[in-house]
């Protein structure tokens, strides 16, 4: 039993349908700012946070559809949001990449 007498696949299918349209709406503003961002560090930070609540909705939905591989994908996805973060703080300190 769940946290509230529920079964816990009711629960999990109450979360998930709850929390798309909160990261639906959350991933259009982050594009948004991707797109339109005033500067280099607002857009990395947009696509940084888009690519997080990405990587946390990927494990949401593997819970939810018992699929474990993804969240092999999301572990993989932030691990790679985390390598573009490097780059991009080196890139904005040196304005230069690949040394």
């Amino acid at each position: 039993m769940g946290c509230v007498g529920l079964p816990i696949e009711e629960l999990v299918k109450t979360t998930v349908m709850a929390i798309t349209p909160i990261f639906a709406v959350a991933m259009v503003l982050y594009t948004v700012r991707a797109v339109k961002g005033p500067t280099v560090a607002d857009m990395v930070l947009a696509i940084d946070c888009l690519t997080f609540d990405v990587c946390f909705f990927m494990a949401v939905l593997a819970v939810y559809f018992e699929i474990p591989f993804l969240i092999v994908c999301s572990i993989c996805l932030a691990l790679w949001a985390y390598i573009f973060d490097l780059y991009m703080a080196k890139y904005l300190e040196r304005k230069e990449l690949g040394e």
